[in-house]
Order: C-alpha cells, then structure tokens, then sequence
C-alpha cells in the first residue's frame, strides 16, 4: 500500500477507535467497520493498530484487543483529593463519579473545578479520565507550616489532602520565621512544575498556641477573620433610628408581649415570639424575625460579602459572623427593651396546635423580656416565675405540633453536640454532652413551623410555568443501597429498618434511635443513621423535606447568619407585594454557593471540637478508657472514647503480637494466629498513647500492649481521678455558639 494509503488507513482506523468509545477491538472488527474483507486489507490494519499503539494512541488490552486511550469526550466537576493522593471527580451534570489516579491530576487541589478528559477503559467499572484544566480554584490561601532553607521556604500545608509543598522564593517570605504556622498564596504553578511558586501572606503564630490554631482553621476552610474595609464603611453608615415613616409601613407589635429565648452567652437574636390571647379563646403567635433585608440592600458591599461568607461559623470559642458586629449583635439583633424591625409569620391557633390563619409581613417589635434556654426551662419545670403561664401554653403547643410531625413520618434525629468548659487561657478544663430540653424544643417548633408556612405559601404562588422562583431547603429521600447497608450494620445490635414504605422507615428510624439513647452505641448508631440520609440543601425546586415530612420548607428565621434566610425575606416580601418572579438561575446559583459553604461551616466546626477535644485528652496519655469501634481500615481502627465522644486511631502496629488482616465486606480485621476478630461497632477498652494537637489526632494502644515508646509517660496524668468525668450536664464555656438550627 502506498504511502498516501496507508495515512488515510491510519486517519480511518483512529476514527473507528474514537467513535467507538469504550469498546474494545480487535483487527477484525476494526476492518469490518471499514468494510474492509481482503486478507492483506485486514492485516494492514492490524498492523497501523500496532503502530498507533506505539505511540500511545490506542492500547493493547489483551492478545490483539485494543482500546483507544483518549476519546476527547470532556466532563466539568468538582475534584476531591483522597489522602492516598488520587481523585474523583463529581460531574456538574449529575452521574457517576471519574476515577483520576494520581499521576493525572494535573494542577488540581482539593475541591476545585476541573476539567476532565475522559479514558475510554474503565477501572472496575468507574470511568477514569485525566484533568486536563483547572478551571476555578476551591480556595485562594493556604494554612501550613513554613520550612526556611537558606535561599528559600516552603509552607507545607495543614491539609492531608493538598498532597504539595508551595516554594516561596527568598523575597516572598516575608517576617515568617522556621515552624511558624502562615497562609501563603499560590503566584504560579504549571503541570510541568512538580511544586507551585507562592507568598506569604500572613504568619499567624506558633504551631499550638490556641489563638493561632482557632485562626488557622478558619482560614483553611475558606472563611476570614476580619471584614473588607468597604464593608465595614457601609456597616458604619448604617442609621440606628427607625424612621416614623418605616414605622408606619408596618404592623405595630410593640405593645403585644414579645420576648426571645437563646443561649446564655447569646448575643445575636434573631428570633422573638410574639404572644396574645385571642377574644375567641385562641392564641395569637408571631414568629418575629430580624428584618436583615431592610438594612442590606442587595449587590451592596455587605450584600457581595454575606454571599460570599453565607453563613456564620460556630467554633469552640467564637463566633465568625456573617455580617459585621454593628448588625449581627447591633442593629438587627432583638434586643430586648428596644424597638426591632422584623419580618414576621404571625398565626393564629387554637389549644389542639391547628393552624386557623396566617399573616405574613412587616412587624415593629418591642421585645419585653430576654430569657436564655435555663431560665425558659426553669419556668416550664417549676410553673412559677414571670411569663410562666405563656410559656407553658406555648410548650403544650409546640409539644403537639412535634407530636404531629412524627405521625406524619418525621425522624427524630436528636444528635449528642460535644460542648467544653474553658478557662480564661481557653483551655478545656471539663467536656460535656449538651443536652437537649423543652425549652429548646419549644423554639424549634415554632421556627419550623414558621418556615414551612412560608414555603407553602411561596410554592402556591402562580401555576405552571408561572410558578414564582422560590428558595427551599431540600432533603430527598434516602438512597436504598445506603438503607439496606445500614440494615446490616443495625442488625449487629438486633436493630432492622423496614423498608415496605417511607413512613414505616421513618418509624422504625425513631423507634431505633429512642431504643439506643443512654447506651454505649448511641452516637455510633445516631451517625451511621445521619449518614444514610441525603443531605439537605438549598435549590429553587419544590421538593419534600423527607427529615422533617414536610412536603415544602424553607429557611425563614435566621438571616442574621444564614444568606438563603435573606433570599427568603427578599422573594416574601417581593411576592406579598405581587411583584415578578425572580431569577431562577440567579438563585439557583446563590443557593448553590449558601449550600457549598453550609458544608465548610460545619467542617470548620469539627475541626475545632476535635482540636480541643485532643488538647483535653492530652492530660491524660497512659489512662485506659471505654470505647466503641467506629470505623475499620485497612491501617488500623477508629474507636470512639465513650464518655468524651473523642475519637482515636488504634493502629495496626500498636496491636500485640499478631498480625491482622483487613475484611472490608465484614468491616472487621482479623488475627492470622489468634483469630480474634475487632468489628465495626464492638466495644473496646484503648489507652491513650499519644495526642498530637498540631495534627488534630488521637493515638491509642490496646490494653495490655506496650505504647509507642516516644509516647510512654508516667507521672500524676495516671493518678488523676476520673470519677466525675463526661457527666452530661448543662455547662456554659467561655463563649458559646449560637442555637444550631440547620434542618
């Protein structure tokens, strides 16, 4: 065959290859599919296969069957980094996840959103492709440690996941001195680098010290310390005084009793209850909420940074606000004693909890009393007190309407929050369950009432295509596989979940979780069951909250430190005053950016629980505990100390004088010579061998095994007494979170 033959062959035979995607070939079908039938035809196909598989174009799977490498079909999402350095990408188009292994990752870190070239082999089933381009970065600042050599530094990262070092030239370190923990900024990086070039931007302290620490890990999961100068000019512009004119413009509460219950060491309020005894014998109920949205005027310089942040971040110690201090704890906040402007759903309901009629709109408020959730609940308990009365009634209401709620198919996930008690150095110096009670309750109710009110509204409004863009709080149902697995893992304590219909899994949910409540297994069982759920999030699609057995729901009651609340006070109001429809892809993309951050907040979150929850344990290296098995890997097993809720890693080294070998169906490892077996679930005493608070880790060792030798120890830790150790009770720390309210 001619040259020029044999290079249209070659053009034809690639052409086959890449039209068939994943298929794999062989020389004969290649040929058929060019209508190729002579002898000498197909063997000159077989051999231009040969060739181009030289060349790395297509590649020989097996005996004279071969697949192409690059099908050039493309695929943008967001990439998640394991800590064994490959990745998987989660198409923005919804579908499975892509395989990247770790040589094929191109620039890409953590969270960011590439851009994928798909292969056309898969590995075990799953796609795999190559990140060919980065197209937005997850996070511009990095939290690390800085590593001075003589020319130059490196910052290596506080973050398993972010698998690099950033080289920082000579120039750009700046005052950051050896082992100071810094953020440090990405100048220029390209794949052919193994190592991106970039700057220090600020030292934040010395690596333990437990303000650079709480700052390090707001910065590392995408949130500031501090607001933009121009926002915090606007902030300050900001007028106290309500104008007569605004008063006149909305109804007037002010002499109705209206008053607000929140932690002790609250200071942000951002809901109040308005109560009235009606001529009728019903009751009155205004759910009064901080009317943000008239003190922020939307694409503002405080607008464009509460997007951005969309949400306040509760960490041990403090709070990380979503707007700047004059509205968050000033203007906005519903303080009592002064007029408020508020948004409000005001109802009016009879002694059974039914809902007769419903106001939404524009309120002045004057809050008569500031209750926190132990002065509320001494009220309920003792039936004595100013406003106990009110209480009550509204506590039998609210009791109700939660009772309805689990008729209805509602799960009660009454998840156990880890609170500590700090000195004035924050030093945790006693940790705690925070317990849950009536008076907690009791404004729960009415907040979800509130929200779900409004999105029934909004999602009555128009018909068709001219239904009106909304914001709601989304929570599908769960995935079948996800139940079924944890049907297994339930049975290992004679638990099951029936499946036969969503309400008889909702049931048997809330019969399982009030069934292991004080038990050893409580928490275990109340994650793994949070696990199976979707998660909620924010979209302009009507959807049901499966959690809740809300077929609408929103987020109405805390624009003080969630932006979709804010959407949601725009969109009423706009609506109330038959106003267009909004936007839907404008929304669709703030909800999207509320919902990406929701999830930072809560990681942020964790990860200061578990710093100090480290630094607690620290004290008491060499002493033996109570645990529960809560994860099986391959390296060794997680178990979660009992009484603390801390949870550590036992490693497979740290485990006698057996080897162990690692079951992932079963969930267990297993003694080569022993035969012992450690299962996902099983109860376990560990000893504290080490607590390394720079990496936020607990290790232990098993009873009766030697510890490693760097962290053995003795001393007056061993003595200590632990008699009144993990008592649940209601504390206080230093300064404490506002009311978690996430549903």
């Amino acid at each position: 065959m001619a040259k020029k033959s044999t290079d249209i062959l070659r053009k034809q035979v690639q052409r086959v290859f890449t039209e068939a995607g994943r298929k794999i070939l062989n020389y004969k079908q290649v040929a058929r599919r060019l209508e190729i039938d002579s002898t000498e035809g197909k063997n000159e196909v077989l051999l231009v296969m040969k060739q181009l598989a030289k060349e790395n174009l297509i590649e020989e799977i097996d005996a004279g069957r071969y697949v192409t490498l690059f099908v050039h079909q493309f695929v943008v999402g967001k990439v998640e980094i394991t800590q064994q350095g490959s990745a998987y990408v989660t198409p923005d188009e919804g579908g499975e996840d892509i395989f990247i292994g770790a040589n094929f990752k191109h620039t890409a870190l953590n969270g960011d959103r590439v851009k994928v070239n798909l292969f056309a082999h898969e590995i075990n089933g799953k796609a795999t492709g190559e990140i060919i381009e980065v197209i937005s970065r997850a996070k511009t600042l990095f939290v690390g440690t800085v590593q001075v050599h003589y020319h130059y530094a490196f910052l290596i990262p506080d973050d398993k996941k972010t698998h690099i070092n950033i080289f920082i030239p000579k120039e750009k370190i700046g005052s950051a001195k050896q082992g100071d923990k810094a953020t440090a900024r990405i100048t220029e990086w390209t794949a052919e680098e193994e190592n991106p070039f970039g700057e220090i931007v600020e030292v934040l302290g010395r690596p333990g010290d437990h303000e650079t620490e709480m700052n390090a890990i707001v910065i590392e999961y995408g949130f500031a310390n501090r607001f933009p100068e121009e926002v915090e000019r606007e902030a300050d512009k900001i007028s106290l005084k309500i104008p007569a004119a605004e008063i006149k413009n909305r109804k007037d509460f002010r002499d109705t009793l209206t008053f607000t219950i929140d932690p002790e060491d609250a200071k942000d309020f951002d809901d109040a209850l308005s109560f009235k005894l009606l001529e009728n014998g019903h009751y009155e109920i205004g759910v009064h909420i901080a009317d943000v949205s008239y003190y922020i005027p939307e694409n503002s310089k405080l607008d464009e940074e509460a997007l951005r942040r969309a949400t306040s971040v509760y960490l041990v110690d403090r709070t990380i606000p979503m707007l700047p201090e004059k509205l968050s704890n000033g203007v906005c906040s519903l303080r009592p004693n002064e007029d408020k402007l508020t948004f409000a759903v005001v109802l009016e309901m009879n002694a059974q909890a039914e809902v007769l009629n419903t106001w939404f709109g524009k309120t002045i408020i004057h809050s008569k009393r500031r209750f926190s959730y132990e002065e509320a609940q001494e009220r309920l308990e003792s039936k004595e007190g100013d406003l106990a009365q009110e209480l009550t009634v509204l506590n039998e209401l609210a009791k109700q309407l939660k009772e309805k709620r689990f008729k209805k198919g509602a799960i009660s996930f009454e998840t156990q929050e880890v609170k500590f008690k700090l000195d004035e150095q924050f030093k945790p110096i006693d940790l705690y369950v925070k317990i849950r009670k009536d008076a907690h309750k009791l404004i729960e109710e009415f907040m979800l009432l509130a929200n779900r009110k409004v999105a029934e509204y909004a999602s009555g409004l128009g018909k068709g295509d001219k239904k009106k863009t909304f914001v709601y709080r989304i929570h599908e149902e769960p995935n079948e596989d996800k139940i079924r697995m944890f049907n297994i893992f339930a049975a290992r304590w004679g638990h099951k979940i029936l499946t036969q219909s969503q309400k008889s899994i909702s049931q048997s949910f809330n019969s399982l979780l009030e069934d292991v409540e004080g038990k050893p297994e409580q928490n275990l069982i109340q994650s793994q069951a949070i696990r199976t759920m979707s998660k909620a999030y924010y979209g302009c699609k009507k959807s049901l909250h499966y959690g809740l057995a809300f077929e609408h729901y929103t987020h109405f009651t805390s624009p003080i430190r969630r932006y979709p609340d804010l959407m949601v006070h725009r969109l009423l109001q706009q609506y109330l005053h038959d106003g267009p429809s909004a936007n839907e892809a404008h929304y669709e993309a703030m909800c999207k950016q509320s919902s990406q951050m929701e999830v930072k907040a809560a990681d942020a979150e964790r990860a200061s629980v578990k710093y100090k929850q480290v630094e607690y344990i620290k004290e008491f290296i060499g002493e033996t505990f109570d645990g529960i098995i809560s994860g099986v890997t391959e390296w060794g097993i997680y178990v979660e100390i009992s009484i603390y809720r801390a949870e550590g890693l036992l490693r497979l080294a740290n485990m006698g004088n057996d080897y162990y070998d690692y079951d992932q169906q079963n969930q267990w490892i297993i003694g080569r010579k022993s035969r012992i077996k450690y299962q996902l679930g099983d109860p376990i005493q560990v000893v504290v061998a080490a607590a390394d608070i720079f990496k936020r880790q607990i290790d232990l060792s098993l009873v009766g095994s030697a510890m490693p030798r760097d962290s053995r120890r003795s001393g007056a830790s061993e003595s200590r007494k632990r008699s009144d150790r993990g008592k649940a009770f209601t504390g206080k720390s230093k300064k404490g979170s506002k009311k978690s309210r996430r549903r």
